[in-house]
């Protein structure tokens, strides 16, 4: 569908490894469009299921499509597997955050000048954060978008603390994968700081849309609501979408679309192309 080229490089993450970064673009030499750049969430990757297919209708639609994986995402080179072990273990939502900025000031540092984020999830949240505090992002779009960091019951979180680490299983790859209490340690030093989504949406002036399924099984749509009930009026759009779950019935890898993805992503493209002009 897209002419889009795509750019791959390596910026530096905030851990000192590599931040991986695919461009998405059609412009002609010389001509600046307006940038977005996509955040995924907690156990994602900028190549899992529906990214690279935002990416490519973003870059179809006029704009530069900037997608990365977060320098904790634990995926590595080959873009599938969750090989980075390490990193995986000791990532944080202010390391994220900071990657964020990364790769906005190396656009910028390129000519970019107007800016969205998208974020999925705890991608959401992050972009959230990110919009709250740089006045270059004119626009924001949050799919299923977490209100907080910290999500994992009040029992889990003295063993995490106990036993010094704590595990996920990635039920797509059967991995179980450690996360140290460098997490841990940040979100409750920062949560009502820097890392304080529903503040951060307190402060967002400019087009906002909001998208959650109402039968999101991982982020209740009850957090759309607080992100909506937080923000600024007349700044916000709250779409719900009926029946649809967090990734809007789209699955990795990707082995099609659905009328709930390709809703929402309509709308998306639609919004940007409103804000960003």
């Amino acid at each position: 569908m897209s002419t889009a080229r795509l750019e791959a490089l390596r910026l530096v993450g905030a851990d000192g490894g590599p931040l991986r970064v695919d461009i998405r673009s059609g412009a002609r030499p010389g001509e600046v469009r307006p940038v977005v750049v996509i955040c995924h969430g907690f156990k994602g990757f900028k190549d899992w299921g529906f990214f690279p297919r935002v990416a490519e209708r973003l870059a179809w639609a006029g704009f530069t499509a900037v997608s990365f994986n977060f320098s904790g995402s634990g995926v590595g080179d080959d873009g599938e597997s969750f090989d980075e072990l390490e990193r995986w273990g000791h990532q944080t939502p202010s390391g994220d955050l900071a990657d964020v900025g990364t790769v906005v000031d190396f656009l910028a540092g390129r000519g970019a000048e107007w800016f969205g984020l998208f974020g999925h999830s705890r991608g959401g949240g992050l972009a959230v954060l990110h919009a709250a505090r740089d006045s270059r992002v004119r626009s924001l779009v949050t799919w299923a978008a977490v209100s907080h960091f910290l999500r994992w019951p009040v029992e889990d979180l003295r063993r995490w603390r106990a036993e010094g680490k704590i595990d996920v299983v990635n039920t797509r790859t059967g991995q179980v994968l450690a996360i140290y209490t460098d997490t841990l340690d940040d979100c409750e030093a920062h949560s009502e700081g820097t890392l304080d989504v529903l503040a951060a949406a307190a402060r967002i002036r400019i087009p906002w849309l909001i998208v959650h399924g109402q039968a999101d099984e991982t982020v209740p749509h009850l957090e759309a609501q607080q992100l909506h009930g937080a923000s600024t009026p007349g700044c916000v759009e709250l779409a719900l979408a009926h029946a649809a779950g967090h990734t809007f019935g789209v699955r990795h890898p990707w082995a099609g679309s659905t009328p709930e993805f390709d809703s929402v992503l309509d709308r998306t493209v639609r919004f940007f192309a409103a804000a960003l002009r």
